[in-house]
């Protein structure tokens, strides 16, 4: 999987990862939405904390001068969307994560292990 997108993916998920992000999910929807080809799901356990994840994809991903095409609920840090065309991130805090549910409602997805 280590294509451009891929490689994209996993500086996402090391910016998640460093910012003590729990239960990175990657799930790989290509094949059952033209949304995008993957969503990436984490939990923060604070507005701060989830502030920290977003601003740091955010800093990541711009440093390889991909820029989001929209970033959605940064203000209310309970979801924050950030839309990057291949890869949508979705931020929660856990009550938010429960509720939507994401990894239920695109269960027809590939789980994609990241290590």
């Amino acid at each position: 999987m280590e294509n451009e997108t891929g490689r994209l993916m996993r500086i996402a998920y090391q910016a998640m990862d460093e910012k003590k992000a729990s239960d990175i999910r990657v799930i790989d929807i290509s094949k059952v939405s033209i949304l995008a080809d993957y969503f990436m799901i984490a939990s923060g356990s604070n507005p701060n904390q989830i502030h920290a994840m977003a601003d740091l994809i955010e800093e990541k991903l711009a440093g390889e001068g991909i820029r989001a095409r929209s970033v959605e609920g940064y203000q209310n840090a309970n979801w924050i969307l950030m839309d990057y065309q291949d890869i949508v991130i979705h931020i929660f805090d856990q009550e938010s994560r429960e509720f939507y549910n994401l990894e239920r409602i695109w269960s027809d997805g590939e789980t994609v292990v990241m290590d």
